[in-house]
This record gives C-alpha cells, sequence and structure tokens, in this order.
C-alpha cells in the first residue's frame, strides 16, 4: 500500500514522501496516528499544499527534542529493584519504569515508545538505553540497577 508521509518518521522517509509499506502498518499505525495519508491523488496534492506548515510543525518538535537532548544525554539514572540470590531481578525494567524515573529527575515527558532497550534490562547492572526524541535526535542515557534494601519487620 502506498502512502504519504505527514512526519520524518526515521525508517520510512521525510514528509510529503510516498512510501509504500505494509497494508497493515499503514492502517493500525501510520494512518491511525495521523502520520501518514493514503497516497491518492487528492491526498498527495494536500499534503503539497500543507507540506509549509507540515515542515514548522517538524522544525517546533525538533527545538523541544533538541532541547530534550541537552538535558537527558549521557545522564545516568538509578532504579531499586527485589533481586534473587543470584542477582537476577524478579521481572525486568520495563520502558515505562525509565519514563516514570524520567519524568520525576528531570521534568521530561517521554513517551515509553521512544525507549529503546538494547537489551532486556533482567539483572543488576548498568545498561545503555536510547531514547528516540525526533526521527533524527537520539539520546542516550545509562539506567544503572541496583538491589533494592528488603524492610524487615
Amino acid at each position: 500500500m502506498q502512502v504519504i508521509l505527514l512526519e520524518n518518521i526515521k525508517s520510512l522517509g521525510k514528509i510529503g514522501d510516498i512510501v509504500k509499506v505494509k497494508r497493515g502498518y499503514a492502517r493500525n499505525y501510520l494512518i491511525k496516528f495521523e502520520k501518514a495519508l493514503n497516497a491518492s491523488k487528492e491526498n498527495i496534492e494536500i499534503v503539497n499544499n500543507k507540506k509549509a506548515q507540515l515542515n514548522k510543525k517538524d522544525l517546533v518538535l525538533k527545538k523541544e527534542a533538541k532541547k530534550n537532548y541537552e538535558i537527558l544525554n549521557n545522564k545516568e539514572y538509578k532504579i531499586q529493584k527485589l533481586v534473587t540470590e543470584n542477582n537476577d531481578l524478579y521481572g525486568s525494567v520495563k520502558p515505562t519504569e525509565i519514563t516514570k524515573i524520567i519524568k520525576e529527575k528531570d521534568n521530561v515527558d517521554v513517551k515509553p515508545s521512544q525507549i529503546d532497550i538494547e537489551k532486556e534490562i533482567k539483572s543488576i547492572g548498568t545498561f545503555k538505553t536510547t531514547i528516540n526524541l525526533h526521527s533524527e535526535i537520539q539520546a542516550h542515557i545509562l539506567i544503572e540497577v541496583e538491589k533494592s534494601e528488603e524492610k524487615k519487620s
């Protein structure tokens, strides 16, 4: 299925590009979240007329991403978790936990979908994580997982 992009998407292209994607990806993600339109003649004309406006919107998003990049890049965040005797975690560290820590520490809103964890975090240690702030801007952070002190009663 061919779609015309309404925003820059890292893996697909820039605003106004006509790209071929799988039908499900187009319907369930790109069109649903207003990232693209079906590539009909009418829609192509509409996007070409609105391209300047879409580029301005993207520039604003890029400025916000740069500001957040300055705050977040190369920072280290500590998370305390309960562990087994082997120093393995009960469960794993999820992107939602990372977004909460970032919001608490630096007051920056990051969606869990923007966080790329290189390797599933299931043990104590330091792990490199990437935050996709914009299609052109990625911040790298470190997540340090520590043993949580259990309260004995």
